[in-house]
């Protein structure tokens, strides 16, 4: 059986945090032009494949705040789970499989049960 850890409440609450900012950051930039700057659409097919972009209006001001808002969150979140104290009770390979559960934390069964889904 796997081993199991059991992570402080602020690792899981700020790993939990970062996969909902990086979720969010994602489908906003779907959902964005493909450029931030306004320019014209073009067709290359000299490439291995064929690359075709509609001209694009670029991003307002109050969408590239909130690209740079999520982005600035997302680091922030990344530096504190991926330097929290509680790695340094852990070494070698332990560490490497403790940082691998935590990512899929959020996935595990409901209460009463044991370990991911």
């Amino acid at each position: 059986m796997a081993a199991t850890y059991d992570f402080p409440s602020d690792l899981l609450a700020g790993q939990e945090e970062l996969h909902q900012v990086r979720a969010e950051l994602s489908a906003l930039l779907k959902r964005l032009p493909w450029s931030v700057e306004p320019l014209d659409g073009f067709s290359d097919d000299n490439g291995w494949r064929k690359v075709e972009r509609p001209a694009s209006p670029g991003w307002t001001e109050d969408e590239q705040a909130e690209v740079e808002k999520l982005r600035r969150r997302e680091h922030e979140l990344a530096v504190f789970v991926s330097t929290h104290r509680y790695w340094a009770e852990l070494t070698g390979a332990d560490r490497i499989h403790a940082r691998s559960q935590l990512k899929h934390a959020h996935e595990t069964a409901p209460e009463g049960t044991e370990g991911p889904a």
